[in-house]
């Protein structure tokens, strides 16, 4: 395991160019800069970035860079920036104008925002889908991030395979809402496809310094496909910049709260714990209703914790199809856009093109679970750490026992949903939104 961050938040290195579109000139804006963010999270499809800097004049054709430049948005932005450990984030990654905001503003300068985002977002929405797609799940969003029909992206991409294939028509939608429709469709490969249907489903789509990922839950919550990167402890102790942090932890968190208030309303609205699915084929007049609980498919998940939370037995509706909070209703998608010649489209006739029954259910579950137990923290610059990762945590228990010092609870495992690198002239932080599935400390921080 590489070593972790130091403790000292100290201001990291940050170097911001602009470029005109009309080509030509840009400007360097890194003596101006009041603060610097960075973000990624699997929630999102790309990258972004935000720069509050000082304009004065001067700078371009002696005038300031908004109006020297001057910034009108989707200008190119090469931008480098550098915790204390000397680990950077930056090169050969672009990102370009979205939108430009003043600040504030007097008579010798102004305060102006940038918004930044990468080059995908942007083409995203100048491209429509109408065409047919058939085969795999996985495969197809490779071609819509890679082909350059559609987002005709060259970055690395690590695409996690499906076992599942799906038949569309674009339907005129753009690419990222495609992909991300398409990633509550797929089920992960490795489970085998007699077994996985039925047992787990739904996969996040989203993009890091290092490149796009196409992941299933499943792979994320799994500490052998996805070790952990960091063991980090708040002790709610000042020490020396860490030199007194426990041996087994690699960094030491400068803020620690907990987030996983849970609204049970909210959760079975959702229907994070059981599901009902109403299927109808209008030429057959086949009627199929199927529920499931959380609780039967406890022994096929993937959990990062210990234990998933325990439902009171006096709200279970006993009876068959009975027990659900939340229901979707679908048209049996039978023999939709078969492929191959006459007689292979005849052979598929009869078959379903997406097992609703067998899939959705376990993807609306499965996607509101994994935001059972929420905690978020903040160490110094670490930019090593990537939205998905998988890091330890643990935080000072309420145990009276001086031999069990930390939380059993809420400590462990989590994946990384979101991350901010923030630098300014005060310091460096990275701030870790985090999340898992279940409750209670699995584990070690140094195993």
């Amino acid at each position: 395991m590489s070593q972790g961050t130091s403790q000292k938040a100290v201001p990291g290195s940050v170097r911001v160019n602009v470029s005109s579109n009309g080509g030509g000139n840009s400007a360097d804006i890194s003596g101006g800069i009041v603060e610097f963010k960075y973000f990624e999270s699997i929630l999102s499809d790309t990258v972004s970035a935000s720069v509050t800097f000082v304009d004065t004049g001067g700078v371009v054709k002696d005038e300031t860079v908004l109006d020297g430049l001057p910034i009108t948005g989707t200008e190119k932005v090469a931008f480098f920036i550098e915790d204390n450990n000397g680990k950077s984030i930056g090169q050969n990654l672009f990102l370009f104008v979205n939108s430009v905001t003043p600040v504030s503003e007097d008579g010798r300068a102004q305060i102006i925002n940038l918004d930044l985002r990468s080059k995908e977002y942007f083409i995203n929405n100048k491209v429509r889908l109408s065409k047919k797609f058939t085969g795999k799940i996985s495969d197809n969003i490779t071609t819509l991030l890679t082909s350059e029909e559609f987002l005709g992206s060259d970055k690395n991409v690590d695409i996690e395979d499906t076992v599942n294939n799906y038949n569309f028509i674009g339907n005129l939608k753009k690419p990222l809402y495609t992909i991300n429709w398409l990633s509550k469709k797929g089920v992960p490969i490795e489970a085998g496809e007699d077994v996985a249907l039925e047992k787990t489903a739904g996969f996040f789509f989203w993009e890091t310094y290092d490149g796009y990922k196409f992941k299933s839950i499943d792979s994320l919550l799994d500490k052998n496909k996805n070790p952990k990167k960091r063991s980090i402890v708040f002790t709610e102790t000042p020490d020396e910049f860490g030199k007194d942090m426990p041996r087994q932890y690699t960094t030491k968190a400068l803020t620690f709260s907990k987030n996983n208030l849970s609204n049970m309303k909210q959760k079975y609205n959702v229907g994070a714990y059981s599901t009902k699915t109403v299927l109808f084929n209008p030429f057959t007049c086949y009627y199929e209703v199927k529920s499931y609980t959380a609780e039967e498919f406890d022994s096929s998940y993937v959990h990062s914790g210990q234990n998933q939370p325990i439902q009171n037995p006096e709200f279970r509706r006993a009876g068959e199809s009975k027990d659900f909070s939340r229901t979707t209703y679908f048209i049996e998608d039978t023999g939709t856009l078969p492929q191959g010649d006459t007689e292979e489209q005849l052979k598929q006739s009869k078959e379903q093109n997406f097992e609703y029954t067998k899939i959705l259910n376990q993807s609306i579950m499965r996607y509101n679970q994994l935001f059972t137990s929420q905690v978020s923290v903040t160490i110094s610059g670490d930019f090593e750490l990537r939205a998905g990762d998988m890091v330890y945590v643990d935080s000072p228990g309420h145990s009276e026992k001086s031999d069990d010092p930390v939380n059993k609870q809420s400590g462990g495992l989590y994946i990384i949903s979101e991350l901010c690198h923030y630098l300014s002239p005060e310091g460096t932080y990275t701030k870790l939104n985090l999340i898992r599935d279940s409750f209670g400390r699995k584990g070690s921080p140094s195993a």
